[in-house]
């Protein structure tokens, strides 16, 4: 076969991997925008809209660093096409089901197939692109997740508006099926397969250790407040602290058997990358706090439409991505960790600033008026998300760069997961003791949006711990940590 028809197939499965990279990405953001409505058709409970979009986020989590493990041991190709075509399924699933039980199931699904499929991605685009190509390739990679944060709420929104053949919020799930099957079909064309030299060995009863103690916190937080937080969640919740520290004692003991625990310990004996572990974590509960609460503030509160919601959101989205190029490409550089900090306090600072705003002009806000609280929180979010990882990866040692890299991306997922949890006790326990009186969903979310801007405070204090300047050859574009993650079958968040 010609070199040039080889650079031909490289760069199709490239489109195909980032593709389905893509939908996985507006998928997690275009759920937001229609849980209004989602509700409205269903009669779902505010618990299980928690679930819809936390049981995805858990799922997910828990599953991908053994789904990067599964696609070194069988085969990347074979994990890919797996992972999109049971997405694809489950995407179905979403768009048919008829009870709110039945759509979270679906979105567990979901959120599990995505594990298989997305570690995939990054191994894929290493077996096909020498390192003296990678730089543009990961630069493109960029663009895709940037795309992805603007996409979503736009795409979910204009699907709820348009009630495509009187189906009301069911396409933002079944327009993944025509790009589902069209990625599945290109890629068993145009992706090669590989695997790693040297695999991890699964460990799987670690991945049911700590899938069910999240699970075991995470479910009384999120169904204690409509059972009246019974003595049963505070039990289970305690149980789960004592799953989880049973996690660690067996990873301990894997790591003396065989050396292939789910979580290398000794990571954490780093002081850069434990703390910068609590910041991932952190930043994610904020996070999931946030664009909940947000959208349930706009549609629920204000009475807004779906599309005006999604509009509103564009100022946040486009600054986001002004400033991450900007905070990678010209700031860090120059001022390492202050970078990051900055961005903390500046998105405390809109936090806080759009809180005022909402106080203000209660019921009768307009979208121009949320506009600079959005960019300033945009704008400090941007200066975290993308130089965060290279902080965090920059003292950890060469051969675990791959172990670091999964669990971070692992613990942004997690804290999204506690975030949505957390709802139930920041916005929804206000909506609870004042009842459905008018205005209710506005102090909620004034009362939540507290919590986000103490949350980033908190933020801010933990990345004391981050190294003050960041190691420039950390990061996955720059070619060695990238090797290693490949070997151990790890997924990279790119910052």
């Amino acid at each position: 076969m010609s070199t040039e028809v080889n650079d031909r197939r490289r760069w199709l499965a490239l489109a195909v991997v980032m593709t389905a990279s893509l939908m996985d990405l507006v998928d997690v953001t275009i759920v937001n925008i229609a849980m209004p409505s989602i509700q409205q058709d269903t009669g779902a409970s505010f618990s299980a809209l928690q679930w819809i979009t936390a049981g995805y986020a858990l799922a997910f989590a828990v599953g991908l660093i053994t789904g990067g493990r599964l696609g070194d041991i069988y085969g990347r190709k074979r994990l890919f096409l797996l992972g999109i075509g049971g997405f694809t399924a489950a995407s179905a699933l979403c768009g048919l089901a008829g009870t709110p039980d039945l759509l979270v199931a679906a979105r567990v699904l979901q959120g599990a197939t995505a594990a298989l499929m997305v570690p995939q991605v990054l191994s894929i685009i290493h077996a096909g692109f020498p390192a003296h190509e990678r730089g543009k390739v990961f630069g493109l990679f960029g663009a895709v997740v940037g795309l992805g944060a603007v996409m979503g709420p736009l795409v979910g929104a204009l699907l709820t508006e348009w009630d495509l053949f009187g189906l009301g919020w069911r396409p933002i799930f079944l327009v993944n099926l025509p790009v589902g099957v069209a990625g599945l079909l290109l890629g068993r064309r145009f992706i090669e397969e590989s695997r790693a030299p040297r695999a991890l060995k699964l460990d799987l009863v670690g991945m049911v250790l700590v899938g069910a103690g999240l699970l075991m916190v995470l479910y009384p937080l999120t169904q204690g407040r409509e059972n009246g937080w019974p003595l049963w969640g505070h039990l289970l919740m305690a149980g789960g602290v004592l799953v989880l520290l049973g996690f660690v004692r067996y990873e301990r003991y894997k790591t003396a058997r065989d050396g292939s625990p789910l979580v290398e310990l000794s990571l954490f004996r780093v002081r850069s990358f434990a703390g910068g572990i609590g910041v991932q974590l952190l930043f994610g509960v904020t996070n999931g706090l946030f664009f909940l609460v947000w959208t349930l503030y706009m549609q629920l509160g204000l009475g807004w439409s779906p599309l005006k919601a999604g509009l509103t959101g564009v100022p946040f989205s486009i600054a986001v991505s002004l400033a991450a190029g900007l905070s990678v490409q010209k700031l860090v550089p120059r001022f390492g960790r202050r970078v990051l900090q900055a961005g903390a306090l500046t998105m405390s600072a809109g936090a806080l600033l759009y809180l005022a705003e909402a106080d203000r002009y209660g019921a009768a806000i307009a979208p121009w008026q949320m506009a600079l609280p959005l960019v300033v929180m945009g704008l400090g979010m941007g200066l975290i998300v993308a130089p965060l990882t290279d902080a965090v990866l920059s003292e950890v040692p060469q051969e675990h760069a791959g172990s670091a890299s999964g669990l971070i991306n692992t613990t942004g997922q997690l804290g999204m997961a506690l975030g949505l949890g957390l709802s139930s006790v920041a916005f929804f326990g206000v909506v609870d003791r004042r009842g459905m009186v008018e205005g209710v969903f506005v102090d909620a979310f004034e009362h939540a949006m507290w919590w986000v801007a103490i949350g980033l405070l908190a933020v801010f204090a933990l990345m004391a711990a981050l190294p003050r300047r960041t190691a420039r050859d950390a990061h996955p574009a720059a070619g060695e940590p990238a090797e290693e993650q490949q070997q151990d079958g790890k997924p990279v968040l790119v910052g």
